[in-house]
């Protein structure tokens, strides 16, 4: 399979996906990678990502599953996987280890992806949700950067530094973030009284 034909599969398992969401009547959204991109990001390449609350996982699964998609339960107790034509699906319906949160649906907006209007979730909790995994195991920056200064204007950093304070990748991320002059200059530390 070509490049250009393994692209066309993935926007396809996307746009169905969704479509199949929609028609199930359940919250979602389209998160990660896909998300970032729909909101000025640079494409990812690997997989596209929806999130849903833990009670849908049946009739998400159903759903995706009438609509074509071959679905497959992982090891990991957090997500379930869809293919098309070998293109990933993940349907997470937990985010870094917790039940997925109602106001990531009510802060997502609707957007027009690959010619199919979704939610979207807002570039806050896309940015803060991969920041969340950081980890000793797991600390690649350099794919958070481009999404970082594409989405910056839309990024609520104050909300981001509050939301992932508690760890230390994503602390030196933002770290970096604002070295390089990333970050609103009042999203970083206020300047010392009388500067």
């Amino acid at each position: 399979m070509t490049t250009t034909d393994a692209r066309a599969a993935l926007h396809d398992g996307l746009r169905l996906a969704a479509v199949a969401l929609a028609e199930a009547d359940i919250p979602y959204a389209l998160c990660g990678g896909y998300a970032a991109w729909a909101r000025g990001a640079p494409e990812p390449d690997h997989d596209a990502d929806f999130v849903i609350r833990e009670q849908d996982i049946e009739v998400a699964r159903r759903a995706i599953a009438d609509a074509g998609l071959d679905v497959h339960q992982p090891a990991e107790n957090w997500l379930f996987k869809a293919f098309h034509k070998g293109a990933l699906v993940d349907v997470l319906f937990r985010m870094c280890g917790e039940p997925v949160d109602a106001g990531l649906f009510e802060r997502a907006d609707t957007l027009e992806v690959l010619a199919v209007r979704m939610p979207v979730l807002s570039a806050t909790d896309v940015l803060t949700g991969q920041l969340s995994v950081l980890a000793e195991h797991y600390c690649d920056m350099g794919h958070l950067l481009p999404i970082a200064r594409a989405l910056r204007e839309q990024i609520d950093w104050a909300y981001v530094r509050r939301a992932v304070e508690a760890n230390p990748y994503a602390r030196a991320f933002l770290f970096l973030t604002d070295e390089l002059g990333v970050t609103a200059p009042s999203a970083a530390t206020p300047p010392a009284p009388g500067t």
